[in-house]
């Protein structure tokens, strides 16, 4: 059967096309997350503007199954806990993408048509670099900065106050007489391609995680709790778009990047007026034959209506503006010899090929590998099983086109035939795996039973690649977040059997005398003391952070917060995945009731907890941790643990206010109702979700007897 997401758009009954709005709804979301919030993007800006691209065709063809999650309502991921949450008084719109010279065409016409300007008459657009970085927001009262937000999801950010008073290209007070008493700037928090170098190479020095590049290594700077920290890092600044604004000291879209200027920021010193769409294009491609060159990373042009009223009169769609568009540049590629193919074994026993490049430089980066994704990739088989016309058919020596775009990892995109050599050959896949146990390979399955497309290593944590995987994800940021033991140290300890499982990273530093560990490259006396301290500091772990950090397949941060908002305690949460692996039907039925749990994750639970090996792992970890229960104050809430979805108009609160209230009450604000659905809290004009309510018997209040409620 042809999946739905291969069919087009166009060709898709209604039933096939809210099933795929509700994948296209999850899988962008998850993306948001890894992008906005983890700085971590795992797919390509191309791949992702084609999901947001079929997500937007889908809609506009059946505009009636216009989800509540639709990523066309929203603009990046929601803020992260760890920051306090900031409102944003305006909207932080995100901007439509143009990936051809047709559709800024298109664009300019549109402009035009809707201004009623007639093609002989000047219209100006103001174009700029789009600056790959941290969008961020910076409010001035009385000409002083008193807050600084990220992003976030467009309307709500984190705040990094402390961390922005930091950067050096953003005024503490702004200069000039024409300043108004509110005064909201945006701009990009970037770092130069030479200042992240460095930082790259003093986090090799100091034995801990390099970043993936510039626009991910000024996030995590951004982001970090210590700002001595973000204040050591070279960050930069650009403003170019204003928010709140008490009056506007200009009327145009240039003279506003003039006024900046004179407040004291900086600005992009290659921004022009142009005033036809020829141009913009003439622009583009300037900017894009200079992008090498230039010490920051830019991801494309943005072209902007200049004169604000018309910016007023044209308005915004629901998360774009209509007067603005990002032209953005092709996936940079080159062409290159694949000389050899390797194997890389991920945390869940995944096996990835890898090729290994002659190197190649690629928008000013080497690139000596490259993934090439499964099996079923090299060979030129789609994901419903179908073999590509063509095929790929890749083969070690073969001449390979590869692809870096948005900095993601590099990927083999095509090959060549018509430059295969004679000593071309076809790789061979290894039916057990590369480790020393030689566990046997399998291609995994579907929980319908189906094949998927990668072939996994059965050995789990008996396996070495696997175990060091899990060692990392224990030690990472969203686990233990034990700072300093970051991938290469993990790596040196673990070849050293230092470091073997989890429990040894908090057994270290009894035995450091014993093994050397300060003599030892990378580590030092001080670093070694440094290191323990920060593993000390992280004997106490919440308890989702814990669940999280186990590493269990298909059990992230969201799933593992669920559970343990669920369970409350590691006692009760540990008991209840105990009788699931032996088969208990009562205990796997409670856990199924929860929301976003289902039989993939149950099914990997019950693996995990059914296999002594890690038990016996988990244990020993459990001797050398204190694991913390959920807050009492959850638990004494009479919501707690129940799902409410939030429809219609409220009155005392914005549905972010009532969600985030839910939420701290240890309830689940969920966005779509279903039978796992607690309650349904209705105002005025409640449509769709409160007549779901009803056919699915779900209890549905009014704002008042939810408050009532929540007040207990």
């Amino acid at each position: 059967m042809k999946n739905t997401n291969d069919i087009a758009a166009d060709d898709l009954t209604t039933a096939q096309a809210a099933a795929e709005l509700e994948r296209l709804a999850k899988e962008i979301a998850a993306h948001d997350q890894r992008y906005y919030q983890e700085d971590r993007p795992t797919i390509t800006d191309a791949e992702y503007d084609a999901l947001r691209a079929r997500n937007a065709a889908i809609e506009q063809r059946f505009p009636q199954l216009l989800r509540a999650d639709s990523p066309s309502l929203r603009v990046g991921a929601a803020s992260a806990t760890e920051f306090r949450k900031v409102h944003h008084v305006v909207p932080v719109l995100s901007l439509e993408n143009a990936m051809s010279d047709e559709e800024v065409s298109d664009f300019f016409d549109r402009i035009c048509r809707s201004l009623k300007i007639r093609g002989t008459e000047a219209i100006a657009f103001s174009a700029e670099p789009k600056i790959d970085g941290l969008s961020i927001s910076l409010r001035y009262e009385k000409g002083a900065l008193v807050t600084g937000a990220t992003r976030g999801d467009g309307a709500e950010g984190e705040d990094v106050t402390a961390n922005i008073k930091t950067v050096t290209e953003i005024p503490q007070r702004l200069r000039g007489g024409n300043v108004p008493d509110i005064c909201e700037v945006r701009g990009e928090v970037y770092m130069t391609k030479t200042d992240f170098l460095k930082l790259n190479a003093a986090q090799v020095a100091a034995g801990r995680q390099t970043f993936a590049n510039p626009r991910n290594s000024a996030a995590g700077s951004l982001r970090q709790r210590d700002p001595r920290i973000t204040a050591s890092r070279p960050l930069g600044f650009f403003a170019y778009a204003w928010g709140e604004m008490s009056r506007m000291p200009a009327a145009t879209q240039s003279d506003m990047m003039r006024w900046f200027a004179s407040c004291g920021f900086k600005t992009n010193p290659l921004t022009r007026t142009c005033h036809s769409d020829r141009e913009l294009l003439a622009f583009h491609q300037e900017v894009e034959e200079m992008r090498a060159k230039l010490d920051y990373d830019v991801d494309g042009v943005v072209y902007k209506v200049d004169r604000i009223d018309w910016q007023n009169k044209l308005g915004s769609i629901a998360r774009s503006p209509r007067w603005a568009i990002a032209h953005k540049f092709p996936p940079e590629r080159a062409v290159t010899v694949l000389t050899d193919i390797e194997m890389q074994v991920g945390r869940t026993g995944v096996l990835t090929p890898v090729a290994k490049l002659e190197p190649i430089n690629i928008g000013g980066v080497v690139v000596r590998r490259a993934t090439l994704h499964n099996k079923d990739y090299i060979a030129g088989i789609s994901a419903n099983r179908q073999v590509i016309r063509g095929g790929r058919d890749i083969r070690i020596n073969d001449t390979v086109v590869i692809e870096r775009a948005g900095d993601v990892i590099p990927q083999v995109v095509d090959v060549l035939p018509e430059k295969r050599s004679k000593t071309s050959r076809p790789y061979d896949f290894p039916t057990t795996c590369p480790c020393f146990l030689r566990t046997e390979v399998a291609r995994e399955l579907t929980h319908s039973g189906e094949q998927g497309a990668h072939l996994r290593c059965s050995g789990e944590l008996a396996c070495p690649y696997q175990k060091i995987e899990h060692l990392k994800l224990l030690a990472s940021r969203h686990a233990f977040n034990i700072e300093g033991l970051g991938e290469q140290k993990i790596e040196f300890l673990f070849k050293h059997g230092w470091i073997c499982e989890p429990a040894d990273i908090f057994t270290l530093a009894g035995r450091a005398s014993d093994i050397g560990l300060a003599a030892q490259q990378g580590f030092g006396k001080k670093s070694a003391q440094n290191l323990f301290r920060a593993i000390e500091m992280r004997r106490r772990i919440a308890l989702d952070r814990f669940i999280y950090a186990l590493g269990i397949r298909h059990v992230g941060e969201t799933t593992a917060l669920v559970l343990a908002r669920t369970y409350r305690s590691w006692s009760q949460f540990e008991a209840a995945c105990l009788k699931i692996a032996a088969g208990d039907a009562g205990a796997r039925q409670e856990m199924n009731a929860l929301d976003k749990i289902g039989d993939t994750v149950i099914d990997s639970i019950a693996s995990y907890f059914g296999e002594t090996h890690n038990l016996d792992i988990v244990r020993r970890l459990i001797g050398q941790v204190v694991i913390l229960d959920m807050p009492q104050s959850d638990i004494l809430s009479p919501v707690a643990g129940r799902i409410v979805v939030f429809t219609g108009s409220l009155t005392s609160m914005t549905r972010e206010e009532a969600e985030e209230q839910a939420e701290r009450l240890g309830a689940r604000a969920a966005t779509s109702v279903s039978g796992k659905t607690d309650f349904v809290v209705a105002g005025p004009g409640a449509g769709s979700k409160l007549a779901e309510a009803k056919r699915l018997g779900v209890t549905v209040l009014s704002e008042a007897e939810w408050l009532r409620m929540a007040r207990g």
